[in-house]
């Protein structure tokens, strides 16, 4: 069962978040759908480092409304997919970029094995409680050797943190551990680059201040305010910060 908060963060205001950026203009959007993963450095660390493509098949797990799929699109050329169970977020990205979305949880992807050429799962993993089994069905829709990017938050220490309702974090050590244990190679991993353009922050902050204006007194608004300012004291204590992660699906020892 979803957690108010939860569905408060990544439903709610994602539907509030596409009228803002109808009311503003489509130069908002991408930019306004990349909440957690507001960076366009990051998100270009992840396309070189998985390799993307024109005409590559993405999946992006967990994807909101839309943002990082529709920004990979637009740079690389990418044919993304988008899966994400919240339903106003899926209406929400078909609303603002007309991809493709799958209304469906990431541990029950709707898809053929082995059909999948890359998988984003951004800001995702430490909101599910099961890990494994959401990085076991991942595994499962790639193709042999394909490559999975994570931006991750992760927790500093295996101590039990004050994290908002539905979080989880895991240490870079349990990631590793998890990644290896559903068929993962790691290949690479950085920290978050800083350096975010202003125009884009700037676009980002004045939807944030249209959804605010009309919203406000929502007890969902609230409650996803919340949960943004409890992230905000974890990082800034250094407890948690993100890790971007490229990973690539084992090959299948040969059989002798």
């Amino acid at each position: 069962m979803t957690e108010p908060a939860m569905t408060a963060e990544f439903d709610d205001v994602a539907g509030w978040t596409a009228d803002a950026v109808e009311q503003l203009g489509e130069g908002y959007a991408i930019p306004a759908a990349c909440r957690g993963s507001a960076n366009p450095a990051a998100l270009a660390w992840l396309a070189e480092a998985c390799e993307l493509r024109a005409g590559t098949r993405l999946l992006d797990v967990g994807a909101g409304i839309g943002g990082p799929a529709a920004w990979a699109a637009e740079r690389f050329g990418v044919r993304p997919v988008l899966l994400e169970p919240m339903p106003a977020a899926c209406r929400a990205a078909a609303r603002l970029f007309g991809l493709p979305v799958i209304a469906a949880d990431g541990r029950r992807i709707p898809l053929r094995a082995g059909s999948v050429d890359a998988v984003w799962c951004l800001g995702v993993l430490d909101t599910v409680a099961d890990k494994a089994a959401l990085l076991r069905e991942i595994h499962r829709v790639l193709r042999p050797g394909a490559p999975l990017g994570l931006l991750a938050v992760v927790a500093r220490s295996p101590r039990a943190l004050p994290a908002p309702e539905g979080n989880l974090f895991p240490t870079r050590r349990r990631l590793a551990s998890l990644l290896d244990g559903t068929g993962f190679d790691l290949v690479e991993q950085t920290g978050l680059p800083g350096g975010v353009p202003l125009s884009w922050s700037r676009r980002a902050e004045q939807v944030a201040a249209v959804v605010a204006a009309g919203h406000a007194a929502d007890r969902a608004h609230a409650l996803a305010a919340r949960q943004a300012e409890s992230l905000t004291r974890l990082f800034a204590s250094g407890q948690i910060s993100m890790r971007l992660v490229h990973a690539a699906k084992r090959p299948v020892p040969c059989a002798r």
